[in-house]
């Protein structure tokens, strides 16, 4: 009865092979070339973000809201103050934010990458 589930894996990692072997990538220097089928390699330039520890620049928002508010608060008396602070957090979360974005832009966290695929007619 061991035999039976022998057979089984040796016939998954058949199939497992099979299926590898069809999973062919592709890189800039196979660009322009032609399969027997019709098919060909083209490659583009895409624009990859890679991780950052925080994609929606949660901190930045933040911290722009604290000082935005804080700054607010100094303004005004009584409602005008509530009015001053809550602006004050609205404009500086948004300033934090915009801030936060253009740093990471200019630190790098967008890179530009050649993919390639085989494309069908």
């Amino acid at each position: 009865m061991k035999s039976i589930p022998m057979l089984a894996s040796i016939g998954a990692l058949a199939l497992a092979g099979t299926t590898l072997a069809h999973a062919q990538t592709y890189g800039p220097e196979d660009e322009g070339r032609r399969f027997n089928d019709g098919s060909r390699v083209v490659c583009e330039d895409v624009e990859v973000r890679r991780s950052t520890s925080d994609p929606n620049r949660v901190g930045g928002t933040a911290a722009g809201a604290v000082i935005g508010g804080l700054v607010g608060n100094q303004i005004g008396s009584g409602n005008g103050r509530k009015l001053a602070t809550v602006g004050g957090a609205v404009a500086g979360g948004a300033i934090g934010r915009n801030v936060q974005g253009n740093r990471q832009e200019a630190s790098g966290d967008r890179v530009i990458e050649t993919r390639c695929q085989r494309v069908h007619r």
